[in-house]
């Protein structure tokens, strides 16, 4: 009787397709974030039925509602965040984890909001090994204030709104980077916070994943 084992895809390779298809085609252009995602293997940051389709143009499920953002948005993200090895990141949306580990090989500091605790799970085991990360769980709307202030502010998906919570939590003429929800479309924006308040502009139109936890108050209109 012969057996026969699935073969395994072969990563290397489809990190290196996803660099050359998905980032450098899409204004992925800072060296750092580029080798970053070169290194990081996402497999290990999906469930089992999700890890052939980790490098997809696409979103990946993670169960509960949630998915891994697309590399495209997230290298666009932390292109225009213009990260410094220095850099103390708060970074909303850790999901599983992928993002700060990409983060963690740019920058001396990660915090890592996550709200849903199977994610939290995930994401403490596939980076127990790494000092530079800490995964806090809890609202991702809220951040994490003890960590305050961070010179970068990432959120890796899309909101309707930046709440003035998480903009506090970061440093004066700190920037901030992440997703907004703009009459159903996600847009990826970027801004910076300063003394006489603080604005974003979109600067590309990509598929981005929606976190929960930020809608805007509803309004009343008579």
């Amino acid at each position: 009787m012969t057996m026969t084992m699935e073969r395994q895809p072969d990563f290397a390779a489809l990190r290196t397709a996803m660099v050359a298809s998905q980032l450098r085609t899409n204004a992925v252009s800072d060296a750092r974030v580029v080798a970053a995602m070169a290194t990081v293997p996402r497999e290990r940051f999906v469930p089992a039925d999700q890890v052939p389709f980790a490098y997809r143009d696409g979103l990946a499920e993670l169960g509960g509602g949630r998915s891994l953002n697309l590399p495209t948005a997230t290298g666009r993200l932390l292109t225009e965040a213009r990260l410094v090895p220095a850099d103390r990141v708060l970074l909303i949306g850790a999901a599983s984890g992928y993002t700060a580990a990409v983060l963690a090989e740019l920058v001396a500091s990660v915090v890592a909001v996550e709200s849903d605790p199977a994610l939290v799970a995930m994401a403490r085991v596939s980076l127990a090994n790494d000092s530079r990360v800490t995964i806090v769980e809890g609202p991702l709307e809220r951040g994490h204030a003890a960590g305050a202030p961070y010179d970068v502010l990432i959120i890796d998906g899309a909101v309707e709104e930046v709440p003035e919570t998480l903009v506090t939590q970061v440093h004066p003429d700190g920037r901030v980077v992440g997703g907004l929800i703009d009459r159903g479309v996600t847009r990826l924006s970027a801004g910076r916070r300063s003394g006489g308040g603080f604005a974003m502009l979109d600067f590309a139109d990509i598929e981005c994943c929606r976190l929960p936890g930020f809608a805007k108050p509803a309004r009343f209109t008579f």
